[in-house]
């Protein structure tokens, strides 16, 4: 039997995408909170929010800011949110909440002392997870 490759590598943090309806989206900062498996008390898998970081754009055709208004609107719209692990420029990882929304938006703070970009946090919700292990072929 020949011997079976492994690749025994880590992930960086800053190499990643995140994706809409399975197209990426630009401006992401950073994702926080982010739990693939998890069980309640009852011994019941729990889906917990996690929080995009993303720079607020002036584009309102933009995937997340066209989400945005039309949750504001009242409705409760949902996507299929992935992030996507990377590395060296090959996508090993992806974590995908289905139906997922938004629960709040937040915003770092204002301060005339500053000079960094302004970033929405928001709260993403989502009726279940999954994980897949992309392997290079």
């Amino acid at each position: 039997m020949p011997p079976v490759a492994t690749n025994i590598d880590s992930l960086i943090a800053n190499e990643f995408s995140v994706e809409l309806d399975g197209e990426e989206v630009t401006g992401i900062f950073g994702v926080s909170g982010l739990v693939s498996f998890q069980l309640g008390e009852d011994g019941q898998r729990v889906w917990p929010a996690f929080t995009v970081s993303k720079m607020v754009q002036r584009d309102p055709q933009g995937a997340f800011n066209k989400w945005l208004q039309e949750t504001q609107s009242g409705s409760k719209p949902t996507r299929d949110l992935s992030i996507v692990a990377v590395d060296d420029g090959v996508a090993t990882r992806r974590w995908t909440a289905k139906n997922a929304y938004i629960q709040s938006v937040h915003y770092s703070d204002f301060n005339e002392a500053s000079f960094e970009m302004v970033a929405e946090l928001v709260e993403i919700g989502y009726e279940s997870m999954t994980e897949e292990f992309l392997l290079n072929e």
